[in-house]
């Protein structure tokens, strides 16, 4: 099980890129294309982008953003995108992608991490405390969490 940082890895950029369009379908193509290959030079340690993969198959991705989409723009940096495979689901992948994102986020003087979703009970089970309600541009709330780091 590894996982690959397109950071530490340009090499994968288009893989990286590729499979982001290919999961998130109501993103247009080109928010991804364009944010995970310029976020390679940057100066700053955000964003991040990874995969997760076992024996060379892609199993889920995440990205360490700036903002979420969401209203609650004094915060961050943001966990998105956290996707596994259905076949792969309920072997507690997503951990492994989550402590990725705190390590990076704590390499980049970061103290705290924050996350948007749904999901009532997964999160807290990562040492995640629920914040209250975000919104989002398309007339959406979700729950947002913080973790120290």
């Amino acid at each position: 099980m590894k996982i690959i940082s397109v950071r530490e890895n340009p090499i994968a950029l288009d893989r990286v890129i590729n499979y982001f369009q290919q999961t998130w379908k109501s993103v247009p193509p080109m928010v991804y294309d364009d944010c995970i290959r310029n976020c390679i030079h940057s100066p700053s340690p955000l964003p991040q982008w990874y995969l997760l993969e076992n024996e060379e198959q892609t199993l889920g991705c995440a990205g360490l953003i700036t903002n979420d989409f969401i209203s609650r723009m004094d915060l961050y940096p943001w966990i998105c995108a956290l996707f596994i495979e259905e076949q792969h689901r309920g072997k507690g992948y997503p951990a492994l992608l989550i402590e990725k994102a705190k390590e990076d986020a704590k390499k980049g003087g970061f103290n705290n991490i924050y996350l948007c979703t749904e999901h009532v009970g997964y999160y807290e089970k990562h040492g995640f405390e629920y914040l209250g309600q975000g919104y989002h541009p398309w007339d959406e709330e979700a729950r947002i969490y913080g973790h120290k780091l």
